[in-house]
C-alpha cells in the first residue's frame, strides 16, 4: 500500500495571519506593562486627552507578553468611557509612534477598553466572536494592564480597525477609508454619523461627522451619501449592500445600540477594489442591551430593560429623530428586507436558539475569573460579575441597571420569533452543478429544490477579484428546467475564472432564506478543471527512487482542490503518481514527501506531464539529470524556465548557487509594462523610477506583508506613459534598498 506524506505549506507557521489570530485569541489574558519616566503620567494623559484629543500622546515603553517595544506613542481614548477622576481609563498605544515599523506579531495599534459598562467583562468579546461568523470583525480578548509595575486593571484587548485591518480582510488598504466618529456628539436629535444628505451640497459639510482614515476620499464618502440618498438600487453600484444588511441583523438581535441605530457612530465604512464602501463594526462593550439612551426611534430619549427585549428591528421605517438612510433606503426593498430578516434568523438560530452563546460565555467568564477577582479598579463588585451573565444587576447607589445576558436574549429570541417576516420562509435543498466538474468557458446549470418559493436568485462570482452578481432562477420548464412548477429552480452561467463561488436566495411572501444561511460571506464552491499553469510543478527535489520531493505552486489567487490529478512520465493511462486530495490555498506552495512513483523506473531524463482532474494536460517539467547538491525548478516561480538552483523546499526558488533575496524585474526589456517582485519585512515601502538623467518619472507607497511560504511581493507598473530608454528602478525602505536596471522599448 502506498504513503504518502504531505507536508502542507512547510512556511504557513509563520504566516502574519496565524500570528494575528493567535495574538488574539479569545478568552486568552495579555499580559501588557507600560513604563513612562514621568512620575505625573495620568495627569499628562488627562491633560493632553482633554486639549489635544486624539492627537496627543505621550512617550513610553511597552511590554507585551515579555517583549518590549520602546518609545511608543500612549493616550487615553473613549468617550463615554473615559473620566479624569477614574484611574481605569482606556488606553490607546501606537507601537510605532517613534520606531516605524514597530510592530507585536504584525500589530502597530493597540486597543485597550476598560470595561466601564460591562458587569459581565464578556460582552465585547463574546459580541465580536459572533460577528465574525457573518462579516469581518475585529479580533479581541483580554489584558492585564500594569503601568510603572502596578496592575490597573483587567481590559479587553481589541484589534484595532486600520490598514493592516483593511488590507487583510480586502487585500487593499490604499482606498478611501472612514470612520463614524462625529467630532462632537449631538443628542438627541443631531445627525452625527448618519450617512444622510443633510448638510450641504459639498463635502466639506460633512467633515465634522466622519473622520478620514485614508490620505483622501471626502468626495467619494459624499458620492456614497447622494447615491444612498436615491435609495438601495442607486447605492448598489457603491454600497455594499449585503455586508450591511449583516451589520444592521448583528446590532438588532444582540440590541447593540451604541452604533448606527442609535447615534448614528461607532462603525467604519472602507472602499474596496470594486469602489463599494463596506461597513465595519466597531466598539462592542454596550452590547447586549448595556446601551439604552436611545434607539433612534420612539425611544429616542431612552429604553426601558422590558423595551431592549421587544425592540424592533423595522422600527426606523416608521419613525427616526434623523435620516437613517444606510437602514430606510435599503429595507424599502422588499427582497432586501427578507433578507435582512434572514440574517437575522441565522444569526438567532446559530448563537442563541441552540444555546452557544451562553456555554461560550460561562466558558469566557471562568476563564476571567482570578483576573476580575485581582482587578481592584474594577467598576462593579465580583457578585456583579458573577451574576450578570445571567440576570440584572445594578439599580442602587448610582449605578445603572445592566440587564442580564441570558435575561435579555431569551426574551429577545421569543419576540424575534413572533415577528412577522421571521418564519414561514421557503426551503431550499443541496444545489447540484451540472458538469460537476466543468472546464474554463464552459456553460453550467445550477439547479436545486425550492420548497414554498415564488422567487429565487442566484449570487455568484468567478473570482476573488469580481463582487457577486445575481441572476433569476426559474422553474417555468424554460432555462434547462425540466418541468414548470416542479419545485426545481434552474439558473446557468459561464464558468470564467479558477473557482466559481455562489449562494441561492429564495423568498415567498412571508420570508426569505439563503443557502448556505451565512452568505455572501459563506458560499458554496465549484471548482473548474484546474487550467493550464494554474498549477505547476514548480520544484523537484532528489535524485533515487527513495527520495523524490515534488513541490506545487498554485499560481492564482483561489484555493484549489487537487483530487484527480496524476503526474504521469508516460501518460495518463500509465501515472506515476496520484495527487493527493487537498486544497493548496492561493499563492501557496504544497510539498510532498515522499514520493511513490507506481512503476516508473526513474524520472531522471523524463518529461513530467501533470493532468487534472479531467485528463487534460496543464503544466509539463523536463526533470534533466540531477547534479550533486541541486534541485530542478522554476525560477522566476510559476513560470519560468527550468534551471538547476540550490533547494528551496515549500519556498521561493532562487537562481544561481546561493539563496538571494532582492529584485526581480521582468520583462526586460519592457515596453507598456513590467513586473517587480521582491521580498521584503512587513511595513512601507517606496517605489521610485528614475530616468537616465536621474530624474524620479514614478514615485509610489508600498505596504508589504512579509508573509512567508506565499510568492514574493509582486507589482505591476504601468510604463505606457514613459518615454523609451534606460530607467532605474528602486525599492526602499524597513531598512532595505533593492535596485535593477530596467529598458522600456
Amino acid at each position: 500500500m502506498r504513503k504518502i506524506v504531505a507536508f502542507l505549506f512547510f512556511a504557513a507557521l509563520l504566516h502574519p495571519v496565524l500570528a494575528q489570530e493567535d495574538f488574539y485569541r479569545p478568552g486568552a489574558i495579555r499580559e501588557i506593562r507600560i513604563r513612562f519616566a514621568e512620575p505625573g503620567w495620568r495627569q499628562i494623559l488627562d491633560s493632553l486627552f482633554e486639549t489635544v484629543g486624539d492627537d496627543g500622546k505621550l512617550v513610553g515603553d511597552v511590554t507585551i507578553d515579555g517583549c518590549l517595544y520602546r518609545k511608543a506613542g500612549i493616550r487615553y481614548k473613549g468617550y463615554s468611557s473615559y473620566n479624569a477622576d477614574e484611574i481605569k481609563n482606556p488606553f490607546n498605544i501606537d507601537l510605532d509612534y517613534h520606531i516605524k515599523n514597530q510592530n507585536h506579531l504584525g500589530h502597530v495599534k493597540l486597543k485597550l477598553s476598560n470595561v466601564i459598562h460591562d458587569p459581565s467583562f464578556i460582552r465585547e468579546v463574546l459580541s465580536y466572536e459572533i460577528a465574525r461568523k457573518y462579516l469581518p470583525s475585529c479580533r479581541a480578548n483580554f489584558a492585564n494592564l500594569y503601568v510603572n509595575d502596578t496592575l490597573i486593571g483587567l481590559y479587553t484587548n481589541v484589534e484595532a480597525v486600520d490598514r493592516f485591518f483593511v488590507k487583510e480582510h480586502y487585500g487593499s488598504n490604499d482606498h478611501s477609508f472612514f470612520k463614524g466618529e462625529p467630532a462632537k456628539l449631538e443628542y438627541p436629535f443631531g445627525q452625527n454619523a448618519n450617512l444622510a444628505l443633510t448638510h450641504g451640497t459639498d463635502s466639506t459639510g460633512y467633515m465634522p461627522y466622519y473622520n478620514m482614515e485614508s490620505d483622501y476620499g471626502w468626495s467619494d464618502l459624499y458620492d456614497l451619501i447622494g447615491k444612498l440618498d436615491r435609495g438601495a438600487a442607486s447605492a448598489d453600484s457603491v454600497l455594499n449592500t449585503d455586508r450591511a444588511l449583516w451589520m444592521h441583523a448583528f446590532n438588532e438581535v444582540l440590541v447593540n445600540l451604541d452604533s448606527y441605530i442609535g447615534y448614528s457612530q461607532n462603525y467604519y465604512m472602507y472602499q474596496d477594489d470594486h469602489a463599494r464602501f463596506n461597513p465595519i463594526l466597531w466598539d462592542m462593550n454596550m452590547s447586549f442591551g448595556s446601551f439604552r439612551e436611545t434607539d433612534g426611534a420612539k425611544h429616542f430619549l431612552g429604553l426601558t430593560i422590558a423595551q431592549t427585549k421587544t425592540l424592533d428591528p423595522l422600527a426606523l421605517l416608521t419613525f427616526s429623530v434623523s435620516p437613517r438612510p444606510l437602514m430606510t433606503r435599503l429595507l424599502a426593498n422588499d427582497t432586501l428586507r427578507k433578507m435582512y430578516l434572514a440574517h437575522m434568523r441565522t444569526i438567532a438560530d446559530e448563537n442563541f436558539r441552540n444555546g452557544w452563546y451562553y456555554s461560550r460565555a460561562a466558558e469566557l467568564r471562568a476563564g476571567i475569573d482570578s483576573a476580575v477577582l485581582a482587578d481592584t479598579n474594577r467598576f462593579y463588585s465580583y457578585a456583579d460579575f458573577q451574576a450578570n451573565l445571567d440576570t440584572t444587576v445594578g439599580g442602587t447607589g448610582g449605578m445603572k441597571q445592566y440587564i442580564g445576558i441570558k435575561e435579555l436574549m431569551s426574551a429577545r429570541l421569543k419576540y424575534l420569533d413572533g415577528l412577522d417576516g421571521f418564519s414561514g420562509q421557503p426551503v431550499i435543498g443541496d444545489p447540484v452543478a451540472s458538469p460537476a466538474v466543468p472546464r474554463l468557458g464552459d456553460s453550467v446549470r445550477i439547479a436545486a429544490r425550492i420548497d414554498g418559493g415564488t422567487l429565487a436568485l442566484l449570487g455568484y462570482r468567478c473570482s476573488t477579484d469580481e463582487r457577486f452578481r445575481q441572476v433569476p432562477m426559474h422553474d417555468d420548464g424554460l432555462y434547462s428546467d425540466s418541468l414548470a412548477g416542479d419545485g426545481i429552480f434552474t439558473a446557468t452561467i459561464r464558468v470564467t475564472g479558477a473557482l466559481v463561488r455562489y449562494y441561492l436566495y429564495a423568498q415567498n411572501d412571508s420570508a426569505g432564506t439563503f443557502s448556505p444561511p451565512r452568505a455572501e460571506y459563506e458560499y458554496h464552491t465549484l471548482q473548474p478543471a484546474i487550467a493550464g499553469g494554474a498549477v505547476v510543478v514548480n520544484e523537484l527535489l532528489g535524485g533515487d527512487l527513495t527520495d523524490y520531493r515534488i513541490e506545487l505552486l498554485n499560481t492564482t489567487r483561489e484555493p484549489l482542490r487537487t483530487g484527480g490529478m496524476k503526474l504521469s512520465g508516460q501518460g495518463t493511462d500509465n501515472p506515476c503518481f496520484d495527487l493527493p486530495d487537498t486544497v493548496i490555498p492561493g499563492k501557496f506552495f504544497y510539498l510532498i514527501y515522499p514520493v511513490t512513483l507506481n512503476g516508473c523506473t526513474s524520472l531522471t531524463g523524463q518529461t513530467l506531464h501533470l493532468y487534472n482532474a479531467r485528463g487534460d494536460l496543464i503544466d509539463t517539467f523536463a526533470c534533466g539529470t540531477p547534479t550533486g547538491g541541486k534541485s530542478l525548478g522554476r525560477y522566476p516561480n510559476g513560470y519560468g524556465p527550468m534551471t538547476f538552483m540550490t533547494p528551496t523546499p515549500g519556498s521561493n526558488n532562487f537562481p544561481g548557487s546561493t539563496p538571494a533575496a532582492g529584485l526581480l524585474v521582468y520583462p526586460n526589456p519592457a515596453r507598456d509594462s513590467f513586473t517587480l517582485e521582491f521580498e521584503a519585512p512587513p511595513g512601507d515601502l517606496t517605489l521610485t523610477l528614475f530616468n537616465s538623467r536621474g530624474e524620479r518619472v514614478v514615485e509610489q507607497n508600498l505596504l508589504t506583508t512579509g508573509a512567508s511560504g506565499n510568492l514574493p511581493e509582486s507589482l505591476t507598473v504601468d510604463a505606457s506613459g514613459l518615454s523609451r530608454g534606460l530607467y532605474l528602478v528602486k525599492i526602499s525602505g524597513n531598512n532595505s534598498t533593492f535596485s535593477e536596471k530596467i529598458i522600456l522599448q
